[in-house]
């Protein structure tokens, strides 16, 4: 222990790094602090930052050389990378939702922005090879299943009790499959089995070591003895059931047509015993198929290696016909090396981006509601002749809409329906008002499109629930012709008892009611029933309608109605309400994705529409959807409803009029108060008239002086409102007395005028909604929407008007606005007024402009997203337009608000379906507007300042992601709508804006270093968000100055990070090098002076020299990355070795680049990995493939651990005893994880004796210790290098794990696989003695880590049951059954080849004379196929 105390006092201070492991002894964390007051002591320096090249500049001096380039593909952008598209719309619709007019008529600037927004294309901007700039995972080819390997039976195996397949029937132990007592029948009876010839036996299936079974059966339970009998299940030909003799018998058919007749006692285990022998059956039968198979194939393939073996010395030389033997044998259909890797393998969605879609309509939960049929219990013929079908004695009218208890309101429209029959429908004369010509200016587009016939009588709808819940109700409010009291009309429809006579009678008075009163109605019962089951939506079908209650004259309002129905599943309430006897049948069911022959809330009918008279036309029913953000979506279509709902009138203290009882209201919609003004036909018609109407009645209180409503009449508003747009209410007194005395003049008057009442339906420039309470005038005087208040002691102003009960506010109305070109929140409206005064903010005063945009964080979320796409399309039109600063700053900081909004509710998508469709730049005009991207990214700087609003900066690195990629989109949109994409990629983009994006990337830098502890969110999408800006950048601006913006981004970190910002510094490098060129942009050609005539002379970088991370910028500063980062903790080698090996593979995957030479001239950048393998070569060179690790919880382990926890970065040793360097081997083998403590305790002599000295576990070989290699590296391969691969005087010594070797090495194998021969030659020639041992010595543990270690190791290695003993068998050649010689010899040349590439270094290094033999290219060496990789790699 003082020993080990001494040698950490003496650590030299460039050894000095923080340890990965947590010290649990005071001794130790004493020794810890000494070692971080050290490491203080001797900072590590930031690695220098090598200048990238001009790339552009570059591509233009050495043009003939790519051009002449057979792979020139490699070198070159292509010209067709990207380009800008635009998309047609698709909506649901026939015709476009907007007015033909609309456009013209639009006067606000936010309607005209909002049609401008649903009429426009999607404009996107498409990279023809975007789908090869993400993971490996998801290159096109990816898809495709790689070929298997073919499947051997190897050596390793022969001995092992039981095989995969059998394993997965239940094989544990010993080849146990099952076991259990059977009735065996006698099948020496020559004549037939019987009952009593069965007798019963202890069955045993059990696996032989050539992989056949056998059935054996004992006396007893003693399977140890020598068994009765055997069934080769071999000979068996099948297994089936046979219950001729015995219950619960099975035959086992033979090959020989003999059969075996076993019983079991059950049927369930007959059935076990049958299911399991049949599956064995099954599994011979396809190991014999594919041993056939495999025999045929081996036979082939032995014989024709064996034919070219002779020659195969030849083909290391490269003359013609050599070369030609080589290209044969390497154009062999392989797998791809890392095909077998299981990181290839892993699914990954990490990294997949959802699919981005455009805006469309979005429903909640949709249900078909199909009205069949209204009875009543009292029926009759109606017709005069009492000729036709029995009906109702008098039309109803049923409305139908939803109402939410928990909500407490109603939230959707109404649906009208007339279920009468055709007959009683003729009751109701028709009046010269419904036979007006034409629906109006509102129904010519409708018309154009489905025929007004076949809206006439709708009984299918379509509600939307955006929340379902069981207190969701769909009510039936019924009503009749206007005929007296609804306790009167309705006692009729109460009795039960004999009927024709009742029948006849309100037959006869109903007639007459609705000759005289046919367009009034009158309130008269009600039913309700449930929705849905769940909040999940599920529909409750079997759940049937209320009976049918009397409606109560006092209980009319949907207050009152809610209150009903919270009490709805109380019995004991409702069982009090009167109950009139009828059926309501309507019928509910989900709504198909492509249910045909439908018409939304404004009569657009879908595409899947037939035009015919036949056709059953369906109608979609609005929704009133909760202003809740999260439940709304950014408008798609014109849609301009206003709902109207007159609730109270109180007329009992009017003077005024003599009669004012049986109260009617009118409601029209007009734009001019003039005195010859006449209303628009712009009002939803009843069922059976016109689509659109001029006026609309609400139903009728008999005897009411303050009548209550519960109508609502539905408005298509006029695209663009004005100030003398108002609604009209006309209230009438009807008569409804019938009794024919009296003169004729009397029975004429139907209706007096008892009042009138307006409502302005824009106030502040925004419609008026909810409840207003209006006064009621006796007289309508032209002019009268002037009249003014009179203020303190002053006249009123307008007309003279006669106000009913003084002028008091006796009319209730509430509004419902469902509008996608007019918003209800004052701010919006407001910024825009302002905008449309201002030239979109030109003109604008900038403290003006600053006041409004300021406003604007107060707007209603749900306004925010619903008119999502007009408002960012706003902000960067102002941003344009913005003369200072202060405004294009404020502009920044709303739309860092409205995106924060959009997170913050989970509604990320629209922001992305935004930005990849719908942004779209402005024309550029040099002298009047500036850029977007230009603007943005200064506004952005300015935000980022220190000086700036922390929690808008905080947001803003957030949810960064929207404005870079705003950023991208308004470059690429530039640059070809303004032809700039045909210059030069230096000549594209301003000065101006090539220091916008610098200063961007050194003001954000420091945010992302220096908040991740604080605001880890932020600063993580911050990085990831720059990355990606930054890739896309290659693609439209100078390459040159990109590789300059990653240097800025790269400076920033040093050495002693925390892991954090090792993880944002490899996300950078995996992001930017996952670009779909990556390959061009690091320009993969030779960079020598002169001609070169040999290959030998090309200047090819075996190390990372300065020149290599140069010219070839991107895949020099990875490496050197990669090989700074193995001198630090697991974590962070972990999270760099995935990141390289992950390209690796996209390289070898990608289809692009699937050719040999392709393959070859990539692995040209890869070559540095040598050098930074071989300085690594002692943390590598670990030979124990054991996967089971040091466990932690063992004492004895615990106390290993804590001996060695000194200092596991160790200064390379002097050479001492060999039993010393064992000793440091077992000792640093447990430290690292990497060997069994359990054979560490004491050394092992003949291990030591024969001990490879390269496979120490840490070097201590005479003239081998670090300092002295390095030495000797600084002048091999190419005297002109300087340095080793990284420059850095720090080497840990401590092991890699063996997940991070396996994964070094399989990118050193793909290395070496992919590299040309005349590549691996000049290595190997320039190499220095002790390199080329490091390069074998890598290639050793390639073979010791990929051993396959036979199928038994594997399952107990997944059971986690330790480590196993086998004997010397192979593990790596198929087994030789019946075939000896070749197989066997090809084994001893394999052994003498390995013997010979473990000779004793120290030995070779003290004869210097002694020149190493030409090695075999790894093209050529003779491993037989197939190379059996770990499972586990």
């Amino acid at each position: 222990m003082q020993n080990k105390a001494g040698t950490s006092k003496s650590v030299k201070k460039e050894l000095v790094i923080e340890s990965p492991r947590q010290y649990k002894d005071a001794a130790t964390a004493a020794m810890e602090a000494e070692l971080e007051a050290e490491s203080h002591a001797a900072e590590l320096a930031k690695p220098k930052l090598i200048e990238p090249i001009d790339y552009e500049n570059v591509i233009v001096q050495k043009k003939t050389q790519i051009l002449n380039d057979a792979l020139r593909e490699l070198l070159l952008f292509p010209y067709d990378d990207f380009q800008i598209a635009t998309l047609r719309r698709q909506g649901r619709y026939i015709c476009s939702t907007v007015p033909d007019n609309a456009e013209k008529e639009a006067q606000s600037l936010f309607v005209t922005e909002c049609i401008k927004t649903y009429n426009s294309d999607w404009h996107v901007v498409t990279y023809k090879y975007e789908e090869y700039s993400g993971d490996f995972r998801q290159l096109p080819s990816k898809g495709t299943k790689p070929d298997k390997l073919p499947v051997h039976v190897y050596e390793v195996d022969e001995d092992a009790d039981k095989d995969e397949d059998a394993a997965s029937l239940g094989s544990q132990k010993g080849g146990v499959t099952k076991q259990g007592w059977l009735y065996k029948g006698n099948m020496n009876s020559a004549i037939s089995v019987t009952m009593r010839s069965f007798k019963r036996r202890f069955f045993h299936l059990i696996q032989l070591g050539d992989g056949s079974y056998n059935l054996n059966f004992y006396k007893d339970e003693k399977i140890s003895k020598e068994p009765k009998g055997s069934i080769f299940l071999d000979s068996c030909m099948g297994v089936v059931q046979n219950n001729r003799v015995r219950r619960f018998a099975f035959e086992l058919k033979m090959q020989d047509k003999s059969s075996y007749l076993l019983a079991a006692d059950s049927d369930a285990e007959m059935e076990e015993w049958i299911s399991t022998l049949n599956k064995i059956l099954q599994l011979n039968f396809e190991a014999a198929m594919q041993e056939k198979r495999n025999g045929e194939s081996h036979e082939d393939d032995e014989q024709s290696k064996f034919d070219t073996s002779s020659s195969s010395i030849d083909s290391y030389l490269p003359e013609k016909s050599g070369r030609e033997t080589e290209a044969k044998l390497k154009n062999e259909s392989r797998v791809k090396l890392f095909a077998l890797d299981s990181d290839s393998q892993k699914l990954d969605f990490s990294g997949i981006e959802p699919e981005i879609k455009p805006f469309e309509e979005k429903f909640g939960k949709r249900i078909l509601v199909k009205c069949n049929e209204l009875s009543f219990n009292l029926q009759c013929c109606v017709a005069e002749n009492e000729e036709g079908p029995t009906t109702n004695v008098e039309p109803f009218f049923v409305t139908l809409s939803l109402f939410d208890i928990k909500a407490n309101k109603k939230i959707s429209a109404d649906f009208p329906v007339d279920l009468n029959h055709a007959s009683v429908r003729q009751m109701i004369p028709t009046t010269s008002q419904q036979l007006l010509n034409g629906s109006g200016d509102f129904g010519r587009r409708i018309l154009g499109s489905v025929q007004e016939s076949m809206l006439q009588y709708p009984k299918q709808g379509i509600f939307s629930v955006t929340c379902p819940h069981p207190d969701i109700f769909l009510v039936a409010r019924i009503e009749k012709v206007l005929q007296g009291s609804i306790t009167h009309c309705a006692e009729p429809y109460m009795k039960s008892s004999d009927s024709a006579k009742v029948a006849q009678k309100v037959l006869k008075n109903a007639k007459q009611a609705c000759s005289r009163l046919g367009q009034y109605r009158m309130p008269f019962a009600w039913a309700a029933r449930p929705l849905f089951k769940d909040t999940s939506g599920t529909l409750d079908k079997p759940a049937r309608f209320s009976p049918i209650y009397k409606q109560d004259s006092n209980k009319l309002s949907n207050e009152d109605m809610l209150k009903l129905l919270a009490d709805f599943r109380k019995p004991e309430k409702l069982g009090k309400l009167p109950v009139i006897l009828g059926n309501l049948d309507i019928h509910i069911d989900n709504v198909s994705p492509d249910f045909p022959n439908y018409v939304n809330s404004s009569y657009i009918p879908m595409k899947q529409f037939e035009n015919s008279p036949d056709t059953v036309v369906t109608f979609e029913v609005e929704e009133f959807v909760p202003y809740i953000p999260k439940h709304t979506q950014p408008f798609t279509i014109y849609n301009n409803h206003l709902y109207v709902y007159p609730k109270h009138l109180k007329y009992d203290g009017q003077k005024a009029f003599a009669k004012a009882r049986n109260i009617a209201v009118s409601i029209e919609f007009r734009e001019s108060d003039d005195e010859e003004a006449q209303p628009l036909r712009c009002i939803y018609g009843r069922p059976g008239g016109p689509v659109f109407v001029k006026n609309a009645l609400a139903a009728v209180l008999h005897h009411q002086q303050n009548p209550e409503f519960y109508d609502e009449i539905k408005i298509e508003l006029p695209t663009q409102l004005h100030e003398k747009h108002h609604l009209l209410f006309t209230f009438f007194h009807v008569s409804c007395d019938t009794s024919s005395k009296g003169g004729t003049k009397k029975k004429d008057v139907i209706e007096s005028q008892v009042g009138f009442a307006w409502l302005p339906l824009l106030k502040d420039g925004r419609v008026v909604t909810n409840e207003q309470n209006v006064p009621v005038s006796a007289n309508l005087p032209a002019g009268y929407l002037c009249y003014q208040e009179p203020g303190m002691g002053k006249q009123h102003s307008g007309p003279e008007i006669k106000w009913v009960d003084g002028g008091k506010p006796l009319l209730k109305v509430a509004t419902h606005l469902v509008s996608t070109v007019y918003a209800q929140d004052q701010h919006l409206h407001n910024f825009f007024q302002y905008c449309q005064k201002t030239d979109s903010g030109a003109q604008a005063l900038g403290s003006e402009l600053v006041k409004y945009l300021k406003s604007l964080h107060a707007m209603e979320g749900h306004v925010m997203i619903a008119f999502l796409p007009t408002i960012l399309n706003q902000m960067f039109r102002v941003l344009t337009r913005a003369t200072q600063e202060e405004v294009a700053v404020n502009v920044t900081r709303v739309i860092i608000h409205v995106v924060s909004q959009c997170h913050e509710e989970g509604l990320e998508s629209y922001l992305r379906s935004y930005v990849k469709y719908v942004y779209k730049a402005e024309p550029y005009v040099t002298s009047e507007y500036k850029t977007v991207h230009e603007e943005l990214a200064k506004s952005m700087t300015a935000i980022l300042k220190p000086s700036a609003d922390f929690l808008t900066c905080n947001k803003l690195l957030k949810y960064s992601w929207f404005f870079f990629e705003v950023l991208i989109k308004s470059m690429a949109q530039h640059l070809v709508e303004n032809s700039k994409v045909k210059l030069l990629r230096n000549q594209r983009f301003t000065a101006s804006f090539h220091h916008a994006v610098e200063t961007l990337v050194n003001m954000l830098m420091p945010h992302i270093t220096h908040k991740f502890k604080d605001n880890p969110e932020a600063s993580r999408n911050a990085n990831h968000s720059l990355a990606f800006f930054i890739k896309r950048c290659f693609t439209f601006m100078d390459r040159g100055f990109v590789f300059k913006q990653i240097n800025n981004y790269m400076s920033f970190f040093t050495p002693g990070d925390p892991k954090t910002l090792f993880e944002f510094k490899f996300e950078f490098l995996r992001v930017v090098c996952n670009h779909e060129h990556y390959i061009p942009l690091n320009l993969p050609m030779p960079f020598g002076k002169g001609r070169i005539q040999r290959y030998q002379d090309l200047q090819l970088d075996y190390t990372l020299t300065d020149e290599f991370c140069k010219n070839h910028f991107l895949v020099g500063l990875l490496l050197r990355e990669v090989g700074n980062a193995l001198q630090e903790f697991r974590d962070i080698r972990q999270i760099a070795i995935s990141v390289l090996k992950s390209l690796m593979i996209k390289h070898s995957f990608d289809d692009r680049y699937s050719t040999r030479s392709q393959q070859a001239r990539i692995a040209t950048l890869y070559l540095p990995l040598f050098g930074l393998l071989i300085e690594n070569v002692q943390r590598i060179n670990v030979k124990d493939t054991s996967p089971f690790p040091v466990t932690q919880n063992n004492a004895k382990d615990e106390v290993l651990l804590n001996v060695a926890a000194g200092n596991p970065l160790v200064t390379p040793q002097k050479p001492g005893n060999t039993l010393d360097n064992n000793l440091h081997k077992d000792l640093f083998g447990v430290i690292s994880g990497t060997a069994s403590p359990h054979n560490s305790s004491t050394p092992n002599i003949n291990s030591v004796r024969n001990a490879d000295s390269r496979g120490s576990l840490i070097s201590t070989d005479s003239g081998n210790s670090l300092p002295e290699r390095n030495s000797d590296k600084s002048s091999s391969l190419d005297k002109n290098q300087h340095g080793g691969s990284l420059g850095n005087p720090l080497v840990r010594c401590d092991k890699l794990e063996q997940a991070e070797i396996k994964s070094l090495l399989m990118c050193f194998l793909h290395i070496l696989k992919s590299m040309s021969d005349d590549a691996l030659f000049t290595y190997w020639n320039k190499a220095t003695t002790s390199e080329l041992m490091d390069f074998f010595t890598i290639s050793e543990v390639c073979l010791h880590q990929f051993q396959y270690m036979g199928k038994r190791y594997i399952a107990r290695n997944q059971e986690g049951l330790g480590p196993i003993v086998h004997d010397r068998k192979s593990q790596t050649l198929p087994v030789s059954r019946n075939r000896t010689g070749m197989m066997h010899a090809r084994l001893q040349q394999l052994s003498s080849l390995d013997n010979s590439l473990t000779f004793n270094h120290s030995k070779f290094c003290d004869d210097l004379s002694y020149q190493p033999p030409l090695p075999v290219p790894p093209q050529h060496w003779h491993v037989p196929k197939p190379i059996h990789i770990t499972p586990g790699l």
